[in-house]
């Protein structure tokens, strides 16, 4: 059967026939999110929104084109990338002041997330025009999706963007964002990965676990994590594994003695002040955990004012 006379052509043209009639309005900035590695991961709406804009802004107009050439999208291209990004905003709003639609996208992903645009999206807000985000794929997302370092329950990352490029610089930003007790994602490059897993052994020991996420949507996508020990060893089985761009995880920052501490005088004292006085309350606490009383009665009058 051609794919012409499929179930999955007629859902396409419906949802096509569906977003003809949804707004796009004219004199807008349509700030669309692009696949990550994955050609088929664009959404209808994506490609409705760059096959309708008069004009796509792009990081890189060559490899944007790749993506709209397998999409049938001839609409122009303009250059929007991190070295002209102040002129092709004034050209942007020159666009949208004459009614046009503009669709800016990046190489990959989602433009002005540690991507050019941002500069651009906040100088055509600040003339009063209209900006409205197409979402899509997004590595950050995908690869905490494959990594099961967040939950419901502590839904709760930090996100890093690009490491450093030399040694020092990138072992002072690994300690500030290690120190977090929540996840962090990053961005590495392939011919860096190996000196930044020999820094971040030496800012956080070997027994902190990192997840390493690599061509991600693409045939050879990879995601591990292991003990930042066994890093090196990992990568030096696979020359293959030092290739392609990477997304890290960094777990969250063990908690001390004393964070356990406080959390067990925290259910002590929810339990206690429920019928006891705030005073007794945090001496039992304090006998029980050896915490200072200070500390502790600094947390019951926050838990008796909540």
């Amino acid at each position: 059967m051609a794919i012409e006379e499929g179930p999955f052509y007629a859902v396409w043209k419906k949802v096509m026939a569906d977003l003809e009639q949804q707004s796009w309005p004219q004199a807008c900035l349509y700030v669309v999110a692009t696949p990550i590695g994955n050609l088929a991961d664009i959404s209808p709406r994506a490609v409705f929104a760059l096959n309708h804009a008069d004009v796509i802004a792009a990081e890189d107009t060559r490899l944007s084109r790749v993506l709209l050439n397998a999409w049938g999208i001839n609409t122009p291209l303009m250059a929007a990338h991190r070295h002209n990004e102040a002129r092709a905003a004034q050209e942007i709003i020159r666009l949208l002041q004459e009614g046009k639609r503009v669709a800016l996208v990046s190489d990959a992903g989602a433009p002005a997330v540690s991507d050019p645009g941002g500069r651009i999206v906040r100088e055509v807000r600040q003339q009063g025009l209209l900006v409205r985000p197409i979402p899509g794929a997004s590595a950050v997302i995908a690869a905490l999706m494959g990594s099961g370092v967040s939950s419901d329950e502590n839904p709760t990352f930090a996100f890093a963007g690009f490491v450093p490029q030399k040694s020092a610089a990138r072992q002072q930003w690994l300690r500030k964002w290690a120190a977090l007790d929540a996840p962090v994602v990053m961005f590495e490059s392939p011919h860096r990965i190996l000196a930044f897993c020999r820094d971040l052994l030496l800012v956080c020991g070997a027994e902190r676990q990192l997840t390493v996420a690599r061509e991600l949507t693409k045939r050879f996508e990879q995601i591990v994590c292991l003990p930042i020990g066994e890093l090196e060893d990992w990568f030096a089985q696979d020359a293959h594994r030092q290739l392609g761009e990477f997304v890290l995880i960094l777990d969250a920052a063990p908690k001390t003695d004393d964070d356990e501490r406080m959390l067990k005088a925290t259910e002590l004292l929810k339990v206690l002040l429920e019928t006891v006085s705030v005073k007794d309350s945090v001496k039992i606490a304090t006998q029980l955990t050896g915490l200072a009383r200070d500390v502790v009665y600094s947390r019951a009058l926050e838990l008796k004012d909540a």
